[in-house]
């Protein structure tokens, strides 16, 4: 296959580079152009025709640069030759160029970007064909490693499930448990947790607690997080699916009702009705071998507690799950929220890894409440990471380049700065002194942001105000959306305010899309700490 590139001045050494050895006959041509990203179709039109106008029936693709604003559809009119966008970055040409017989190219997306979804779409496929194989699951169901917990599947080879709590619920008002419990529902969660508050008794309130849930969660398992036996017993009778807990000191008060009513528990290695809590691996091994016999014809999930970082021991509490596992094939418990709680860091990456071992371990489910802002977002994280780590365990691949990732505030890859300019031959200047405010005569702004259950659900807010007094709100999803309506109503007459609005939107998209607080002329992000 004959194949014309045309890129730009800045772009053809690394395009050249890039392409240099591939099979493919392929010419690279260098349009009248710096950057070529600035390329329009007719530009492209004019230089295929006055540089290729003997070639052209020889050409079998034209690639064009993937960041040139407009389709290609016109060229393919004009030039006679199929022509589509290559790659955003230059740097990704090859791949694309060596993938041609599986990808179907675009007019109008980069094809690296086409690669990524089609690489998605891949990998969601195959979930989702394994959740649906009915005669697979219900093999799989067979093995000691596996139960159903409501209507679904759980166990060591079926994807980890994410149960989200919804912790104090019974202080929530009716309108905030459904919204916390839609917002969940939405951020992937598979089952859903009624955290009730320890120590207390608050079982009147559970049966309009479970009412209240049971439409939002739909066929998911809904479940109760307490170790008071009363609670426990009306949850049951009131149709819950799943209980957490049952340790060795409520074990003899609710064992009976959980066989009655045939609702699986989690079982914990402790004896909180005398205080008692086992450190070591093997303490708790011994006391869930224990606790499982005084569970008999009970349905558990065994939760070894796995501790938060340099307290009892994190490597302890997952010496303990790896060694439960060597001889006992149940489902596992992972509280995830232990860890990424009780430690002042962002809580993605501590999820993956967590969600890794946890795929190493054996383990059935991964629990997490949303308690602080830096852990905000925590379910939707364990989902997608619960996907990578069985898309890696079925594909015996590190989980890497599998269609699906959780790489949200860096970059995977390094991309290159073709506009290289030489600074010291350009005049500089610099600021010597702040511009002094002066209001607009048009009127002021204030920002806001508000989040839905989704990023998608979630608004920008400019609300514009006269003399003091708000006259209207301009409601959008992008900061671009927001400054382009602001423009249309003539409600910005001065440069430095029209730059101010500008910085803040961006900062307020950038907040809706990480779920970060927005509050307007605050900085979004801290400077890193300097260290000598």
């Amino acid at each position: 296959m004959k194949i014309l590139i045309i890129t730009g001045n800045l772009a053809y050494p690394l395009i050249k580079d890039v392409v240099k050895g591939l099979k493919e006959d392929i010419i690279v041509h260098v349009a009248n152009t710096q950057v070529a990203a600035f390329l329009t179709p007719n530009q492209i039109i004019n230089e295929i025709r006055e540089n290729f106008y003997d070639e052209v029936d020889e050409i079998d693709l034209i690639l064009v640069p993937g960041l040139i604003k407009k389709g290609t559809s016109e060229i393919t009119k004009a030039i006679g030759v199929p022509t589509f966008k290559g790659s955003t970055d230059g740097a990704d040409l090859a791949m694309v160029i060596n993938l041609l017989d599986k990808i179907e190219l675009s007019e109008d997306k980069p094809a690296d970007k086409l690669i990524a979804e089609e690489k998605r779409k891949e990998a969601l496929k195959f979930i989702e064909d394994f959740e649906n194989d009915e005669d697979k699951i219900r093999e799989l169901l067979k093995k000691p490693n596996n139960m159903m917990i409501g209507n679904l599947p759980v166990g060591e080879d079926f994807p980890m499930r994410v149960l989200a709590e919804i912790a104090n619920a019974p202080f929530l008002s009716k309108e905030d448990l459904i919204k916390k419990c839609q917002f969940f529902v939405d951020s992937g969660a598979d089952m859903i947790d009624i955290g009730m508050a320890a120590g207390e008794d608050y079982s009147d309130k559970i049966p309009d607690l479970i009412n209240t849930l049971r439409p939002i969660v739909g066929n998911r398992p809904l479940s109760i997080d307490t170790l008071n036996p009363k609670e426990i017993k009306v949850a049951c009778e009131n149709g819950i699916d799943f209980v957490l807990s049952v340790d060795l000191g409520n074990a003899p008060k609710v064992r009976d009702t959980l066989k009655e009513y045939d609702v699986p528990a989690v079982l914990l290695p402790t004896n909180f009705t005398e205080g008692i809590s086992p450190e070591t691996p093997k303490e708790r091994v011994d006391a869930m071998a224990e606790l499982i016999k005084k569970t008999e014809g009970v349905s558990g999930v065994a939760d070894l507690i796995l501790d938060p970082v340099n307290s009892s021991s994190i490597v302890e509490s997952i010496i303990a799950c790896h060694d439960f596992h060597k001889i006992n094939p149940m489902p596992m418990f992972f509280g995830v929220g232990n860890v990424s709680e009780l430690m002042d860091v962002d809580s993605t990456g501590v999820n993956a890894l967590l969600a890794g071992i946890g795929m190493e371990l054996g383990v059935s489910i991964l629990f997490t409440p949303e308690e602080s802002g830096k852990t905000r977002g925590s379910v939707y994280e364990l989902a997608i990471a619960s996907k990578m780590m069985f898309l890696a365990k079925n594909r015996n691949s590190i989980p890497k380049d599998l269609g699906i990732n959780l790489v949200e505030f860096k970059d995977k890859h390094i991309k290159l700065d073709l506009v290289d300019v030489d600074i010291d031959e350009v005049e500089k200047v610099k600021r010597e002194s702040p511009m002094k405010f002066s209001r607009d005569p048009a009127g002021s702004f204030k920002i806001t942001v508000k989040h839905g259950s989704t990023v998608d659900k979630s608004r920008i807010f400019a609300i514009h105000f006269k003399k003091n007094q708000p006259d209207l709100i301009i409601e959008g999803t992008t900061a671009k959306e927001v400054y382009e309506e602001i423009i249309n109503q003539k409600l910005v007459t001065r440069m430095e305010h029209a730059a101010y609005l500008g910085s803040e939107l961006q900062k307020a998209e950038i907040a809706k899309i990480t779920k970060k607080d927005y509050v307007q002329d605050f900085d979004l992000f801290k400077v890193p700490e300097k260290f000598n």
